[in-house]
């Protein structure tokens, strides 16, 4: 009587054991995967932070070349906002992206950005990377 069990019992586990089989399987490419879908999203992220703290940067620099020709161009509340504004590129935490301030420092040279943009009257935005026109039909 043993020996009947023994002969169903591997049909009856069946259903089992290709559900773990493919669990184990489905696991593992999970796993191989997700870390590379993990990888291109890091890049896609780290590449638009590194533009966007590139644009402000930018502006900065001309912005503070153009107060050292001539020092009296801007007011001195536009030249302090470019100073916070350089202080703030600075403290950015590049090589640490986990850092908490991170989102507190981004949001701070937006708005910064924006009141000099407003103080100086320009209609400069940053929009990001170019994206490529729509083809029409």
């Amino acid at each position: 009587m043993d020996s009947a069990e023994d002969i169903f019992d591997s049909s009856l586990n069946l259903e089992e054991t290709h559900y773990q089989e493919g669990y184990k399987e489905g696991y593992n490419h999970g796993i191989t995967t997700g870390k590379e879908e993990a990888r291109q999203v890091g890049l896609k992220t780290g590449f638009e932070t590194g533009e966007e703290l590139g644009f402000y940067k930018g502006c900065v620099d001309v912005w503070s070349c153009a107060i050292q020709i001539e020092p009296t161009r801007f007011s001195t509340r536009v030249q302090k906002g470019i100073k916070q504004m350089q202080e703030l590129i600075q403290k950015y935490p590049v090589m640490d992206p986990e850092n908490e301030s991170v989102q507190e420092i981004i949001e701070a040279l937006r708005l910064k950005f924006r009141v000099i943009r407003a103080a100086l009257g320009v209609k400069l935005e940053y929009d990001g990377c170019p994206k490529p026109k729509e083809i029409e039909f």
